[in-house]
C-alpha cells in the first residue's frame, strides 16, 4: 500500500473506543479534531497487533498515530487510541 492508497474500509463510519474517549481528555483533543486528523492521514500501515491500522497525521505541528481496527461485520471502524509521536 503506497503512502497515499486507503484500504475499502477507509469510509465506513467510526466508533470511539472507552480508552480513546480517556485518551481525548488526557491529551487534549476532541472528536472534531480527530476526525480532521484523519481527513489528513499521511499514510496507512498494518499494525504490530494483528486487524489493526496505524494511520499517520499530523496534528498540533507534530507528528501523531491513530490506531484504528476496521469492524468487517458491523462495517465501523473503531478508533483505539490516538497519539503524539515525539
Amino acid at each position: 500500500m503506497t503512502s497515499r492508497e486507503r484500504p475499502a474500509w477507509w469510509d465506513w463510519d467510526l466508533e470511539l473506543s472507552p480508552h480513546l474517549l480517556k485518551r481525548m481528555v488526557d491529551r487534549q483533543f476532541t472528536e472534531v479534531d480527530l476526525r480532521s486528523m484523519l481527513v489528513g492521514v499521511r499514510s496507512v500501515r498494518p499494525d504490530i497487533i494483528r486487524g489493526r491500522w496505524v494511520a499517520v497525521t499530523r496534528y498540533r505541528r507534530k507528528r501523531w498515530e491513530i490506531i484504528v481496527e476496521p469492524d468487517r461485520v458491523a462495517e465501523l471502524i473503531v478508533v483505539i487510541t490516538a497519539y503524539a509521536v515525539d
